[in-house]
């Protein structure tokens, strides 16, 4: 990863400032022809999780931890329209008994997102976007797998607010379609019941999120709530295995902050889920790098 990263900052050196970094979720963009690349790592452990709506744990995993490195692109198309492009890298590994944990390569994802209307400093955007996995891995072997590896199609609807004091405040919902996948094995258990089948229906799921934070030219701090829920689903069976048709539901609070005098930045998350269903209570923190710069060619 460091070297991928250095490869890319001696690509860009020399090119010429944007403005800010942005996200698929955020009221930030991309000026035209202005490019952000970012490289991130995360880690998000947990001890007890909730079996339906009952809260355990399991001492024969011990600690679950899943490690990514995140690679993201945002570019802007035009001062309203930006494409957003990432691809992450997962591990997953317990620190208790004999289940394997699994790493690769997961979902490559694309978002586009667009400023449809603006006044006296309120702003209501658009987002599409989707993702497809990007490696064979296997989803039947939560919770160490390191996905669901269902294609998804997602609308999203961001609503903010900024004064010009530099307070802002972001709301947005999405849907979040997510299809079909095969299994391993010609016949599984789920909602009560056998299928003779090696097709899985993974429920799709919405999110929301309301971000309260201020921000000048060079200093972006907010804190948040989120909200996860899969629209159908059954529970996790008693002593048994999270399964992908499982109804995954979690309600977060957290912090976020960057930092970006110029070319380079450096951001930070942290995460902690107050409450879910059939989903680990998780601790999670993400660091990264960000570099934008300009691909617009300069007049000779």
């Amino acid at each position: 990863m460091k070297l991928i990263f250095k490869s890319v900052f001696l690509l860009l050196m020399g090119a010429s400032i944007a403005t800010k970094a942005q996200m698929p979720h955020d009221a930030i963009y991309m000026s035209k022809n202005s490019v952000c690349a970012a490289l991130s790592y995360g880690s998000s452990s947990w001890t007890e999780y909730w079996e339906g709506t009952f809260k355990r744990e399991n001492f024969n995993m011990g600690k679950n931890t899943t490690q990514n490195a995140m690679v993201m692109v945002a570019a802007g198309i035009t001062d309203k329209l930006n494409v957003i492009v990432g691809l992450p890298y997962i591990k997953t590994s317990n620190s208790a008994g004999n289940l394997m944990g699994m790493k690769g390569i997961q979902d490559f994802s694309a978002v586009l997102k667009y400023q449809m209307f603006v006044k006296n400093g309120f702003v209501l955007h658009g987002v599409i976007g989707g993702s497809l996995p990007a490696s064979n891995y296997t989803a039947d072997f939560l919770p160490m797998s390191i996905g669901l590896k269902a294609k998804t199609a997602t609308g999203r609807l961001i609503a903010s607010y900024a004064h010009k004091s530099g307070i802002y405040l972001t709301t947005h919902a999405a849907y979040n379609v997510r299809s079909n996948i095969k299994l391993d094995k010609d016949g599984y258990q789920a909602h009560g019941q056998v299928f003779n089948t090696d097709k899985v229906d993974v429920p799709d799921a919405m999110d929301a999120a309301a971000r309260l934070g201020f921000e000048n030219k060079s200093f972006q701090a907010e804190v948040f709530v989120e909200r996860f829920a899969a629209l159908t689903g059954d529970d996790i069976r008693r002593n048994d295995m999270p399964f992908v048709t499982n109804k995954m539901e979690a309600t977060s609070v957290g912090a976020y902050a960057k930092f970006q005098p110029r070319h380079l930045g450096v951001n930070a998350r942290v995460a902690y889920v107050t409450n879910g269903r059939n989903m680990g209570q998780s601790t999670s923190y993400s660091v990264g790098l960000l570099y934008i710069f300009d691909i617009k060619k300069k007049d000779k």
